[in-house]
Order: C-alpha cells, then structure tokens, then sequence
C-alpha cells in the first residue's frame, strides 16, 4: 500500500522505568467526576458519568514545555488518573474491568475554559474547548502490577509550587471499573485506549511562563511549563 504522503508517527507515552512506549489509539474523559468539583462548576454529583474525546495526536509527554494556546485567555488545568488500557471489549461487567488496566499515569486536562463557557452556553459541543493541539498531559505510565488499582492515594496540583487542587483518588464519584464498564457500553474499548478519569476541586487558570506539576501518590508527577 501507497500513501500519499508519510503517515505521522503514532502517537505514545513512555512507560516508567522503561525504554518501551505505551501505542496511544483514543483519548476518552470523564466530566465532573469529584463530588466538590461538581459543585464548583454548578453540576447535579448524582448524574452518570459522562464522556468527551481529546484527539491521540494532543498528548503532551516527558515535562514538555508548550505554547499558551491560541483562542483563549482563561487556560485551566485539570489534574487527573490517567488509565492506560492494555485489553478491550464492550459490555465489560465492573468485575472484569480492571483486567483491562495495562497501567495509571498522572495527566493534565487542559482546557480552555472560556470557550468551553460560550460552548455550553450556546449549548454547542466543547471539541475546541478541550481536544485542542497539545491539550493531554499525560506523564509517565506505570503499570498496573507495580502501581496496584489506585483505588485511592492523594492527587495534587500545583501552580509554581503553589497548591491549587489537593485531593484523594477515593474521592470519584465513578471509580475506575465503574467508569470502564460504563464506558465499553458506548464504544468497543481497545487496547491503547487511554481514558483520563476527571479532576478534584480547585481547578483553575494558568498564565504565560507558569508551571503546572500534576503529582499522584504511588506514579510520580508531570509538569507542564506554558509558554
């Protein structure tokens, strides 16, 4: 087969302690699934989860410095539990899904937060709001047989070592096999799928020259400089 022109390179992460590189095929994301960070932003805790796409090709990897995007002046950060899936499958009971779970990696959902404002005011979808160029932090993946299921462990954000969000991953709403098996009733999940499963309380802008470190317990942290 003729292509024509050269196919970009796939997308990856690097997996902790390791020369390999964990193939990215889809980015998916949970809204509002910390109970205080509902609140924040004005939503019902009690609604099902519900899920948005980064594009593979968004992920920002190894503490990367990025540019402030373009189209925005209130860029946010998200921290989150990144879940890297090594298995797929659809219809996954909440038993069976952790088996799918190659790793956990701490990530950064970036968004830009006015835009995504004017969106869901004009009731249009948030793709430009937060599938932007280089919108997915993700740092390192560990996995799962060294990290165990990170069922719960502190996650914190700072902003130039100020603390913005400081939470605990006991605190979702949905945990993670309840958000896979969910999920895998929406689409057929797929090895390579990495799924960023929300954000504490205290999210909130980033300005130019700062910088973000996203740290949980148990996998280390990434940081993000913005440019």
């Amino acid at each position: 087969m003729t292509f024509v022109f050269a196919p970009p390179a796939p997308a990856s992460v690097p997996v902790k302690g390791s020369a390999d590189r964990f193939p990215v095929r889809r980015i998916f994301c949970v809204g509002r699934n910390y109970e205080e960070h509902a609140k924040e932003m004005g939503a019902d805790t009690k609604e099902p989860p519900f899920f948005f796409t980064k594009p593979a090709d968004s992920l920002v990897t190894g503490n990367e410095a990025i540019p402030y995007p373009s189209a925005t002046e209130d860029l946010h950060h998200e921290a989150e539990l990144v879940v890297a899936l090594g298995k797929g499958g659809n219809n996954v009971s909440v038993e069976a899904a952790p088996g799918l779970i190659w790793g956990f990696a701490p990530g950064n959902d970036l968004t830009r937060r006015d835009m995504q404002a004017q969106a869901k005011q004009q009731r249009r979808p948030w793709d430009m709001s937060k599938g932007f160029d280089r919108s997915a932090v993700c740092g390192d993946i560990v996995p799962v047989a060294d990290c165990g299921p990170m069922s719960k462990g502190r996650i914190c954000c700072t902003v130039d070592g100020a603390i913005r969000q400081d939470g605990d991953l006991a605190d979702m709403i949905w945990d993670v096999p309840h958000v896979i098996a969910y999920l895998s009733t929406l689409v057929e999940l797929q090895p390579g799928d990495l799924i960023f499963t929300g954000t504490p309380a205290g999210v909130g802008a980033v300005a130019r020259g700062e910088t973000v470190r996203v740290e949980i317990e148990g996998l280390g942290a990434v940081e993000t400089k913005i440019g």
